[in-house]
């Protein structure tokens, strides 16, 4: 028997005329995009955990984008847990983005990573 399970997740940009008009007034209420991507990266590592799908392949097949974007942001989780919750809760940050972060996440010892961390985000806190 050959079971079948459809998984449906949003990856478009959304359109300022699609928000709703409080967040527009308030652009303080928009989600960095690097914090949806941690999010994202977090839900589909859950999905691949509870065998809802195969693979990263599968996943970018799904969300209709190349598997090396998926890798890029599946990379994501390889992050300290502490730097993981501190981008799913930072305020938006000018040019704080997944780009900036690949090179920490080659970096595996987590004790490497922080201070590289606290780097970009000092540098960009005072950037702007």
């Amino acid at each position: 028997m050959n079971a079948s399970q459809e998984v449906t997740f949003l990856l478009a940009r959304r359109k300022l005329r699609d928000c709703d008009p409080e967040q527009i007034k308030d652009p303080d209420s928009f989600i960095p995009r690097i914090a949806r991507l941690m999010a994202l990266a977090i839900r589909l590592e859950g999905l691949i955990k509870d065998e809802t799908v195969q693979n990263y392949a599968e996943l970018a097949q799904l969300g209709r984008v190349t598997r090396a974007r998926m890798t890029q942001i599946m990379k994501l989780l390889q992050l300290a847990p502490d730097l993981q919750e501190q981008l799913l809760f930072l305020p938006k940050i000018r040019g704080l983005n997944e780009r900036n972060l690949r090179g920490i996440v080659h970096e595996l010892d987590w004790s490497v990573q922080r201070p590289i961390f606290e780097k970009i985000i000092g540098t960009r806190t005072e950037d702007g």
